[in-house]
């Protein structure tokens, strides 16, 4: 017994010595820019400018009384709140009737991720094409139904929520991607002894069955899917560049235009701090959530 205990921890401290040098350069490549952000945004600096000085935490101050970042944060927030859930439950239920086709699996598989192959610039310009007020598919479609052609685009009212939709589309065939793929780890032997017990068909399946063996890769989507939403960015600098009236802006776009375009490095950094610190709290508030229900499950 000694002797396996004293292998083991030799087997442990090889373990760690070998894996250190990759876990210090991942360290460095971690922290080395995010502290070096954290120091910005508690300076005044400006891009260009020789110097800067040490304002504290006047940058966030200014961030909470600013109309405009508050615009953004909430404009983040509502169009997470709207594409997260939608896009994983509708790509839950798209896996689900996936794995029930067969031999079309395949198929369906390949044309539902296929916005996610799409250059993401090109395909906001197609959508752009295609939701033109005067020419577009849509309106021409609106328009042919009797129906007053819409501002899809260039209305504050519809704005955000048609880049949602565009959201919804862009993130659910890679959803429905990793469902598919969990789906497949599932043991036929648990639908057997769940039909054994009632559960044959149907909701009470999938509940019994599917959905507590899908808990890991709920999670990992769920994590993947809110860290896409709330970084949002090519889509709005090609359709909407946060118009109009600051409708769309979100918080990276923001970010963006503090930082490139009025040259403001420390409020730039302050809103990067905030926003690592909103995925990192989504995250690991999902992370907690998951591991109670799968504890009590």
């Amino acid at each position: 017994m000694t002797g396996s205990t004293a292998d083991l921890r030799a087997r442990r401290r090889a373990g760690l010595l070998l894996a250190a040098p990759a876990a210090l350069l991942l360290a460095l490549l971690l922290f080395l820019p995010s502290s070096g952000v954290l120091v910005l945004s508690l300076t005044d600096y400006r891009f260009g400018m020789p110097g800067a000085s040490w304002i504290g935490l006047e940058n966030y101050a200014r961030m909470l009384a600013d109309d405009r970042i508050r615009q953004s944060l909430g404009n983040t927030a509502l169009y997470a709140a709207i594409v997260a859930p939608v896009s994983i439950l509708l790509a839950l239920w798209l896996a689900v009737l996936i794995e029930a086709t067969g031999r079309l699996g395949g198929f369906f598989r390949t044309v539902f991720f296929l916005p996610v192959t799409a250059t993401l610039v090109a395909m906001a310009t197609a959508w752009e094409v295609v939701l033109h007020p005067s020419f577009g598919m849509v309106n021409v479609a609106l328009a042919a139904s009797g129906l007053e052609k819409e501002r899809f685009l260039s209305d504050p009212s519809l704005a955000l929520y048609t880049l949602a939709f565009i959201g919804v589309w862009k993130m659910v065939g890679y959803n429905v991607l990793l469902f598919v793929a969990g789906l497949s780890t599932i043991p036929k032997d648990l639908y057997e002894a769940a039909a054994i017990d009632g559960a044959d068909r149907g909701w009470s399946r999938f509940a019994m069955v599917t959905w507590p063996m899908l808990a890991p890769v709920t999670l990992f989507v769920t994590v993947i899917t809110l860290i896409r939403t709330v970084s949002e960015f090519e889509t709005i600098a090609v359709l909407t560049n946060g118009g109009p009236n600051g409708a769309t802006e979100m918080v990276l776009y923001t970010l963006y235009q503090e930082a490139f375009r009025y040259f403001d490095i420390g409020l730039a950094s302050a809103l990067a701090v905030c926003f690592l610190g909103i995925v990192a709290g989504a995250s690991i508030l999902n992370i907690v959530l998951f591991d109670r229900r799968s504890r009590h499950g």
